[in-house]
């Protein structure tokens, strides 16, 4: 027999932080006008957050042995989120949302603010995007987002002009500019990333002269002192000769003097050895999408499904109209053109992200498909986790006709296959999975839609869990 003490355990403590009786903490949050005091206990906010460890050690009893904590830039209603535990996201605001986290990660409540960095990158890519600026700069100023960081830094380095050509550029933090600039894949010139440091580099001086002519020896220290960290991640033998001698030489004192000797020579004499250890090129990503020209948008949905298809993507009550839709469907892959093999789906698709699969079904007008926000991995195998995924149908192709089923264990969200020669994408158990034993997923009757499972999706898409067969297959990525 097995004893589980643990659901108690969890009752009992409940219990213990609605004990007002033994509370020996009083925090005070919120404004003036807006004040408000919570009580609780030592040893339960010690072991909850290291912050407050950190402050109940330093702070000495009032004449009632309690400790004060003052907090006035948090909210009551933030603060009360945050002990209470219980944060429902679905009904709470995405810009609350987000101040909660930086809150929680501030207390350092970690496991909290974790979930919730997780929850914005896999539910919330959208209004990350949508508020980027202000995203990226703020996770900088606290600087413990790691995974949001690195979503961020994705993006830039492919599209370096939502930073570098922003008016905030040049009070973006000194960690998020050396963060961007150690990345081996950021697509600019190196002469315009130069460009680019210099302006942020005196902006953080505006008492600096207008004119070069006019610096003192001083006024370049104090250049060099402000780049320190940035400086030895510029790739400066990769830079024109042209560019090194009218953009880098009048700066040329901000530099090592070896480095700047070594870079001379360089130009002279491009073979020799120099002392300097010369970074490697910034890689040139791969075209991220094969050009198509001359193709229709898809021959399988139309403006009006990819309409309905992108308010599913950002939870919308109503689908966008042929004219709001925020996205763009940007072909990958169809069979009738890159072939039926299981394998080229894998091939053609692994690494992209943000995918919709939709499917012709042989001998009806019916389209079944799904959304991945994940990357495909063909490296990978098992379950893949995500809360953001859904799968879909349109009986008879129509609109009217639609069911739309989202994932409700996201632990087992998609499944990339072992047998990546016979399965190709495969959302939940039997959800909605591709397969093919033929290498072609016209040829064999095994894909499915799985009707009378609901385990990890919500609601079947079909009403059977027949077997059928396709006309033809799509992969878009969805762009913004």
């Amino acid at each position: 027999m097995t004893f589980k003490l643990l659901d108690r355990l969890s009752q009992d403590f409940s219990e213990l932080l609605n004990d007002k009786e033994e509370c020996n903490v009083i925090i005070e949050v919120g404004q003036e006008q807006n004040k408000k005091a919570f009580t609780a206990h030592s040893a339960v906010l010690r072991y909850r957050s290291s912050y407050f460890s950190k402050e109940l050690t330093n702070i000495v009893p009032n004449d009632d042995n309690n400790k004060i904590i003052i907090k006035p830039n948090i909210s009551a209603q933030m603060f009360e989120l945050i002990v209470n535990g219980i944060i429902d996201t679905e009904k709470m605001d995405t810009r609350t949302m987000y101040d909660l986290m930086i809150i929680a990660n501030e207390l350092e409540f970690v496991e909290l603010s974790e979930e919730l960095e997780n929850h914005f990158i896999e539910s919330k890519a959208s209004w990350l995007r949508t508020h980027f600026t202000f995203v990226y700069h703020s996770i900088f100023k606290h600087n413990k987002f790691q995974n949001l960081e690195k979503f961020c830094n994705d993006i830039i380095i492919k599209h370096p002009s939502i930073i570098f050509e922003s008016a905030e550029f040049i009070s973006l933090h000194e960690s998020a500019l050396v963060s961007i600039l150690r990345r081996d894949d950021l697509q600019m010139k190196e002469s315009e990333i130069w460009d680019y440091l210099i302006k942020w580099g005196t902006a953080q001086n505006p008492t600096l002269p207008k004119q070069l002519e006019e610096w003192s020896d001083e006024n370049f220290m104090t250049l060099k002192a402000t780049l320190q960290q940035c400086l030895p991640l510029v790739r400066y033998f990769h830079i024109s000769n042209s560019d090194v001698m009218y953009k880098i030489k009048p700066y040329k004192k901000i530099l090592d003097k070896k480095l700047w000797n070594d870079l001379k020579q360089h130009l002279i004499l491009p073979d020799q050895p120099v002392e300097t250890i010369i970074l490697p090129p910034r890689l040139v990503l791969k075209q991220e999408l094969p050009a198509r020209t001359n193709e229709p948008f898809s021959i399988i949905i139309n403006e009006e499904h990819a309409s309905m298809i992108s308010s599913w993507i950002d939870y919308q009550q109503t689908s966008y109209s042929l004219t709001n839709n925020p996205y763009k469907f940007q072909l990958i892959l169809r069979g009738s053109k890159d072939g039926f093999a299981p394998s080229s789906f894998w091939d053609i698709c692994d690494g992209y992200a943000n995918t919709i699969v939709v499917t012709k079904v042989k001998g009806t007008d019916e389209i079944i498909g799904g959304f991945n926000p994940l990357a495909w991995d063909k490296t990978k195998e098992g379950f893949v986790k995500t809360n953001k995924s859904f799968i879909f149908s349109f009986k008879d192709g129509n609109i009217q006709n639609s069911i739309l089923s989202r994932v409700k264990d996201k632990n087992c969200a998609l499944y990339y296959s072992f047998v990546k020669d016979t399965y190709g994408s495969r959302f939940g158990d039997y959800a909605f999975i591709m397969k093919s034993t033929a290498s072609d997923f016209t040829q064999d009757k095994l894909n499915q839609c799985d009707g009378l499972s609901n385990r990890i999706y919500e609601k079947s898409i079909r009403t059977t869990n027949e077997y059928f067969s396709i006309i033809d297959y799509e992969v878009f990525k969805i762009v913004k």
